[in-house]
């Protein structure tokens, strides 16, 4: 019988251990083109690993989840991390677990606003992107070069997200 996941508002320091929440952050902001433009400064620092690897920027249509959502998998990406920050104006789903000796623990869920995104770090256990009642697109970077940058894991007992309140 899957294990219910209670679902969090995605905080900074809730999700610090997993990488970093992109969004307006006022504490980054200054002034830049004749105070025209307010630039919110260094929200994540993208990571890459391997000689001939790169940081590529890409665009992914997330297709709508239907709830309840059984999580059964996990993956993670040892080269390099990976951001996702909608591009659509809705909120979106993120699972992360903790590394428990090479595998993903027992997941935590946080829902993401409009106005925020994700930066995964290398090696952080997550659930592929989950987007909520509506295609939404993602301005996702992450690394592309040799190797094989996704190692993915299937939980024995799955874990389930109910409908979350948006």
């Amino acid at each position: 019988m899957p294990i219910d996941l209670p679902i969090r508002p995605l905080t900074a320091s809730d999700f610090a251990p997993f990488g970093e929440v992109i969004g307006a952050d006022p504490s980054t902001m200054r002034l830049i083109n004749g105070g025209t433009t307010e630039r919110f400064h260094a929200l994540f620092s993208p990571e890459i690993a391997g000689e001939g690897a790169r940081v590529i920027v890409n665009i992914f249509r997330g297709q709508p989840r239907t709830f309840p959502y059984e999580i059964g998998m996990m993956e993670r990406h040892p080269f390099g991390s990976q951001s996702f920050s909608p591009l659509s104006g809705r909120p979106f789903l993120v699972a992360v677990s903790s590394d428990e000796d090479g595998k993903p623990g027992q997941p935590q869920v946080f829902l993401a606003s409009p106005h925020q995104g994700v930066n995964y770090r290398r090696n952080t256990w997550h659930h592929p992107l989950m987007a909520i009642g509506e295609v939404s697109d993602f301005l996702v970077v992450d690394r592309d070069g040799p190797g094989n940058n996704l190692e993915e894991y299937f939980f024995d007992t799955p874990f389930m997200i109910r409908e979350p309140q948006i």
